[in-house]
């Protein structure tokens, strides 16, 4: 253990023009980093309105409830062609039977 008290004590070294540049750049990207993180967001506008959407569904779902009704009866009208040759045939295969 050194008791010698009249030990020199170093002096502080003064900070260079690079070093002032260093903290003033570190504090400002602190600042703007605390700015970016705390502001609010802004809320992305909406593409199409609720209402507009809403609108559209509803067109969307009538056209295919009229695309289905037409496809029923053309189902329908299918349907009854084939019974009728159905019962033509049935009608030819009697009379062709010995």
């Amino acid at each position: 253990m050194n008791t010698n008290l009249n030990t020199q004590i170093p002096s502080p070294r003064a900070i260079s023009g690079e070093g002032w540049a260093a903290i003033a750049g570190a504090i400002g990207s602190a600042f703007l980093l605390v700015k970016k993180l705390v502001s609010p967001k802004p809320a992305k506008p909406e593409l199409v309105s609720r209402a507009d959407f809403y609108a559209e569904m509803l067109a969307t779902r009538e056209r295919l409830h009229a695309n289905h009704r037409e496809l029923l009866a053309a189902l329908d009208l299918q349907a009854t062609r084939i019974n009728a040759l159905e019962s033509g045939l049935a009608r030819v295969n009697e009379r062709t039977r010995k």
